[in-house]
């Protein structure tokens, strides 16, 4: 990892030549969003093993990351995610029990069941919906941040997608585009080693992510992707260069999945446990946890206290949430039209009457 922008050592220190300088209240908040993360993975995938919700894509080992890129944006910025960014919406202020209705789909999900479950849109956070189609929200990103940037809206768009992302013929006409326009975008590499069962060896040629920008007229860099303060310190100087015009910057954060890819998934089918091991020593959270105790800012109690708050938070959402009926039959034929066509009225008319007249 001698190649990769690092902010914390092996000891738990920061490195004063590439530390973001984070406050006090940053520095937990940012550990608090990352250890949120983790403990709604664990919980919602054991839901989905119990029958409970339909699917989950969990993100264990990607929080650094996930968590430390939106950390690094502003609010008036857009996020564009793929589909393992709940930490991403939680930073932007999406209310907990909505997340989770939207893993339920029922009559509590702000969209209706529309989406598949994972698949969470947040509005006020400017938090764009996600889509199965891999890479397909890169080219929306650079469309709108191209479009923002001919409104002198001064807003900067980050884009999440993983290795697999960059194989997709969107990344290159997203990259093509963005470079070409100098739109303000951040491209964010998740490069956490497997697109599903796929390794990243053959995925691509070069030897590096980050290298591909430069044939786009752009730079690209490395951060270590376990390391939250340097996705921080990355994201952060790669936001503040677009919004003042100095057009994108790839930033390939080296990480690795460190559980399924999806709750569909077995990786004991085609990795090896032996290749996982060195970069569970490596967690992002223990990462984050061990900088904390080394600043004088965290002891056992204060991660006990933590582990609690949250335990009971997502516990409590789960309760409110599940209790909730079906979204409502109407909605099947509402938000697509201004009016409604006859054709779908009849349509409505002849589902309620078959359903009893509910």
């Amino acid at each position: 990892m001698g190649d990769l922008l690092r902010v914390i050592t092996d000891d738990g220190r920061a490195d004063p030549a590439t530390d973001p300088n984070l406050s006090r209240d940053e520095l937990i908040s940012l550990y608090r969003g990352m250890l949120l993360e983790r403990t709604l993975d664990q919980r919602m995938l054991s839901l989905q093993r119990q029958g409970r919700i339909g699917f989950y894509g969990p993100s264990v080992g990607q929080e650094a990351a996930i968590v430390g890129a939106a950390f690094a944006m502003d609010p008036r910025d857009w996020i564009f995610p793929q589909y393992r960014e709940p930490g991403a919406a939680l930073v932007r202020g999406m209310p907990l029990r909505e997340m989770i209705a939207q893993f339920f789909g029922n009559a509590q999900d702000p969209i209706q069941g529309r989406q598949m479950p994972c698949h969470y849109v947040y509005r006020a956070g400017n938090f764009m919906s996600i889509s199965s189609v891999v890479g397909s929200q890169i080219p929306l990103a650079v469309g709108a941040a191209w479009a923002a940037r001919i409104r002198n809206d001064p807003i900067v768009c980050l884009v999440y997608f993983g290795d697999g992302g960059t194989s997709t013929a969107d990344f290159h006409t997203g990259m093509n585009m963005a470079g070409v326009f100098r739109a303000p975008v951040v491209f964010l590499c998740n490069n956490n080693q497997w697109a599903i069962s796929v390794p990243v060896r053959k995925q691509t040629a070069t030897e590096t992510i980050a290298q591909k920008a430069a044939a786009y007229g752009f730079e690209g860099i490395r951060v270590d992707g376990m390391d939250a303060l340097a996705v921080v310190s990355a994201v952060r100087a790669a936001q503040r260069k677009a919004r003042g015009g100095g057009g994108p910057t790839l930033v390939e954060a080296v990480t690795y999945r460190l559980g399924p890819h999806s709750s569909s998934d077995d990786p004991t089918r085609y990795r090896d446990e032996k290749e996982v091991e060195p970069w569970r020593k490596r967690d992002p959270v223990d990462v984050m946890r061990n900088h904390l105790v080394a600043r004088g800012i965290w002891d056992s109690n204060a991660e006990k206290r933590l582990h609690q708050e949250l335990d009971d938070a997502i516990t409590e959402a789960v309760h409110a949430v599940e209790a909730a009926p079906p979204p409502a039959v109407d909605a099947m034929f509402t938000d697509v039209y201004e009016g409604v066509p006859w054709h779908l009225d009849e349509q409505l008319r002849d589902l309620r009457e078959v359903r009893g007249g509910r």
